[in-house]
C-alpha cells in the first residue's frame, strides 16, 4: 500500500516572475508533462479535479505562519464513482447532501445529476505545460496553464519538508510573491479579476509605497502610493552604520506596507533599497531585521539601475515629446541623473548628492545665514561638477520628495493630490522663494507651511538647494515635475504582461 505522505506547497500566479525568470534559466529542466483537466471549483471547497480518468482530491490541512499550505491527497478514484465516493467529492466541495439515486456515476452522469442542479460548482477545462525542476531539494515546475481559452503562468515548490520550501522560495527571488492554490489562481483568472502589485522603495529619508492594478488593456491603475518619513540615513553621514532606532522605524513602516499590499490580494511586492543602503556597513543585518519582521527581503539596486528605472517611470507616465531629455531624481542620500533623447537613453549615474547629508553638514534643519546657505550651495554646485559645461538639454524632468514637495507648497495642496502634483512646472523663481523661506524658519515654522510635509521640514531646505543648483547648471528656467519615480517604474519592468 502507497504511503501518502503531505506535502507543503507554494505556487504563485502571473505572467512574469522578476528575478525568477533568471534563476530558472540556470536550472536544468526536468521532465516536461502535458495534461488535459477538469476542476470543480467551489468557494469554500479543496482541490478537486478530474486527471488521467481519475477524480482526484487534495485537502488542505494546515496553512502555516509564513502562507505556506499543507496538502493531503485523500482520493484518486477511478470512474465510474461508486456511491460513498460521489458522497466524499460532495463533500469536499463544501455541498450540501444531496441524494445519490445511483451506486455508481460515470463522469457524465455525475456532472450532469450532481454538480449541474446546484449551479454553484464551476466546471472548469484546463490545459497545463509542465516543465520540473528541482530547486535545493525541493519539487519545483513552471507551468503555462489555459483554463476555459483564458491563460496564465504560475510557479510552484513543494517538499515534505516546510523549511526547505521556504528557503527555496527566498533563493529563487519569490519570497515577495503571494501563495496562491490552484482553485483560488483559476477562479480569479476566469472572473477577469485585475491583478494587483505592490512596490516598496526604501529610500535614506522615506519610504515610498505603491500599489497597482494592471489592466486588461496593460495600463496601470493606482490604488494605493504614499510615503512614509522614516530617516533611515539618520546620523549614517557620521557613523556609517544605520541605528538600531532609523531601523526599526523603517521596519515598522514596511511592515505595514506589506499588511496593505496583503489586505488588497497583491499578487507580490517587490522592495527595493537605494543609497543609505549602498553606504551602509551594516546593511546586509538591516537587511535580514527587516526580512524577519515582515516577510519582505530588500534588494539593494545599483544607482544607475535606479536612474534608468526612474527614466521608465517618465517615459511611461509624462507626454514628452522628442528631443533631448534630462530626468533627475533627488533624495535623502544621492540624486539619479538620466540623459536620453526620443526614448533612448544615452547617459545614466547616480551622484552621493542627497538632502540627509547637507542638512547634517550645514545645520540646515534650522533657520540659517546667508553665509552659511552660500557655503552649503557651494558645497552642492562642487559635488555637482559633473553636470557642468553640458549642453542644454529640451526638457528637464525632476522627481522625488524635495520635488514634490515644492510643488505642493506652490499649488497650497493642503492635502497632497499626486494628480494634480503631476505634470505641474516649478520654476527656478519659485524654487529660489521657497529657499529664501525655508532658510528663514525653524523646524516648527517650516511645518506650519501648506503643502510641505511636516516630516520633510528638516531636510527641505537642503533639498531645494539641489533642485536649485541642477536648474542652474543645466540652464533651465522651469522643470516639469513627474510625481512618478523608481517605484512606478519597477512596477511598470517587473510586472507588466
Amino acid at each position: 500500500m502507497t504511503t501518502i505522505r503531505p506535502r507543503w506547497e507554494w505556487r504563485t500566479f502571473g505572467q512574469r516572475f522578476g528575478p525568477a525568470e533568471a534563476a530558472f534559466a540556470t536550472l536544468t529542466p526536468g521532465a516536461v508533462q502535458e495534461s488535459d483537466e477538469l476542476y470543480l471549483l467551489s468557494a469554500a471547497g479543496d482541490n478537486v479535479k478530474v486527471r488521467d480518468d481519475l477524480m482526484d482530491i487534495k485537502v488542505l490541512q494546515e496553512v502555516g505562519a509564513d502562507g505556506l499550505q499543507r496538502w493531503t491527497p485523500v482520493m484518486k478514484a477511478a470512474f465510474p464513482l461508486a456511491k460513498d465516493e460521489a458522497a466524499r467529492v460532495i463533500e469536499a466541495l463544501r455541498l450540501p447532501a444531496v441524494p445519490l439515486g445511483r451506486e455508481a456515476y460515470t463522469l457524465d452522469q455525475f456532472l450532469d445529476e450532481v454538480v449541474a442542479p446546484g449551479r454553484t460548482i464551476r466546471v472548469v477545462r484546463v490545459h497545463k505545460r509542465r516543465v520540473r525542476y528541482t530547486v535545493d531539494g525541493c519539487m519545483a515546475e513552471v507551468s503555462d496553464v489555459t483554463a476555459d481559452g483564458r491563460s496564465t503562468r504560475t510557479v510552484a515548490i513543494e517538499a515534505e519538508d516546510r523549511t526547505a520550501v521556504v528557503a527555496a522560495v527566498r533563493g529563487m527571488g519569490l519570497g515577495g510573491y503571494a501563495n496562491v492554490d490552484y482553485p483560488r489562481g483559476l477562479a480569479a483568472l476566469l472572473d477577469d479579476s485585475p491583478a494587483r502589485y505592490a512596490v516598496i522603495d526604501v529610500g535614506t529619508n522615506s519610504v515610498k509605497f505603491h500599489l497597482g492594478e494592471r489592466l486588461a488593456d496593460g495600463s496601470w491603475r493606482t490604488l494605493v502610493d504614499r510615503a512614509e518619513v522614516t530617516r533611515l540615513g539618520e546620523g549614517l553621514e557620521a557613523s556609517g552604520t544605520i541605528s538600531e532606532e532609523a531601523r526599526q522605524r523603517t521596519t515598522d513602516a514596511i511592515e505595514g506596507m506589506v499588511v496593505e499590499a496583503r489586505s488588497h490580494d497583491a499578487l507580490a511586492i517587490a522592495a527595493v533599497g537605494t543609497a543609505g543602503l549602498r553606504a551602509a556597513s551594516n546593511a546586509d543585518a538591516i537587511i535580514d531585521a527587516v526580512a524577519a519582521q515582515t516577510g519582505i527581503r530588500i534588494e539593494v539596486i545599483p544607482g544607475e539601475e535606479e536612474s534608468r528605472l526612474a527614466y521608465l517611470a517618465v517615459e511611461h507616465g509624462l507626454g514628452i515629446g522628442g528631443g533631448s531629455l534630462v530626468v533627475f531624481d533627488t533624495g535623502g542620500g544621492s540624486s539619479q541623473f538620466t540623459f536620453g533623447r526620443s526614448g533612448h537613453i544615452d547617459e545614466r549615474f547616480s551622484l552621493e548628492v542627497g538632502a540627509v547629508r547637507y542638512t547634517e553638514q550645514f545645520g540646515l534643519d534650522r533657520g540659517v545665514s546667508d553665509e552659511r546657505l552660500r557655503e552649503a550651495l557651494d558645497a552642492i554646485a562642487a559635488d555637482l561638477a559633473v553636470l557642468d559645461g553640458r549642453p542644454r538639454p529640451d526638457a528637464l524632468v525632476g522627481m522625488g520628495g524635495a520635488i514634490t514637495n515644492l510643488t505642493a507648497v506652490m499649488l497650497g495642496l493642503s492635502h497632497y493630490d499626486p494628480d494634480l502634483v503631476q505634470g505641474s512646472v516649478l520654476s527656478l523663481a519659485e524654487v529660489d522663494s521657497q529657499v529664501e523661506r525655508y532658510r528663514s524658519l525653524d523646524t516648527d515654522g517650516r511645518r506650519s507651511i501648506v503643502g510641505l510635509q511636516p516630516k520633510r521640514a528638516e531636510v527641505i531646505l537642503a533639498g531645494a538647494c539641489i533642485v536649485r543648483t541642477v536648474m542652474e547648471k543645466l540652464g533651465q528656467d522651469t522643470l516639469t515635475v513627474s510625481d512618478r519615480g523608481l517605484r512606478h517604474g519597477l512596477l511598470v519592468e517587473r510586472f507588466s504582461a
